[in-house]
């Protein structure tokens, strides 16, 4: 009986050593728990000195033109809704469409680009006129504050119920969004 058990053992002892081996290539090939759960780290928020705000004037004299450039080899986040505020009126332009704030990635060296309406041109009412604006590439950041005679607009910024696009890749894409919005 005994030479009965050798003989099963063998087999069951040879299939065991081939299933122990292939649990562990297959072990040495699955990711580990840690990889599996691991995520890449988010990008950080920009930080003031790492990017360059301007706004400039257009031919309609309701809109201006904003961007922000990141001047690092890093990529680094902004808020999607530039902060735009008028002279020492209270509040900022609101963002058009209308959205909360969330993380807008700025590659190493890209620049985004928003569209500002300071007046609606059918508004019928008074604007105020302030004497400059101040951008900013997220509410953390102190901004930059940008003179009317800077703007090519002697007279000063008129202002009445301003609103902003989000930060989009062009110009031309940023005041596509701003006609969309507004009409």
């Amino acid at each position: 009986m005994r030479a009965a058990r050798s003989l099963l053992t063998a087999p069951a002892a040879a299939l065991a050593a081939t299933a122990a081996a292939a649990a562990a290539a297959l072990a040495a090939l699955a990711p580990t728990a840690d990889a599996a759960t691991a995520t890449a780290a988010p990008t950080p928020t920009c930080k003031e000195p790492a990017v360059s705000v301007s706004a400039t004037a257009t031919r309609r004299s309701e809109v201006l033109h904003i961007k922000v450039t990141n001047k690092t080899a890093r990529a680094c986040v902004v808020d999607r809704i530039p902060t735009v505020t008028f002279g020492d009126l209270d509040g900022a332009a609101q963002p058009v469409p209308p959205t909360s704030s969330a993380p807008y990635r700025l590659a190493a060296g890209a620049t985004a680009h928003a569209a500002v309406r300071t007046v609606d041109p059918a508004g019928g009412t008074r604007p105020r006129i302030v004497d400059f604006v101040t951008v900013a590439a997220d509410p953390s950041h102190r901004g930059r504050t940008i003179d009317a005679d800077a703007l090519d607009l002697p007279r000063g910024v008129a202002v009445w119920e301003p609103v902003t696009t989000w930060w989009q890749p062009s110009w031309a894409q940023a005041d596509i969004a701003l006609k969309a919005a507004t009409h």
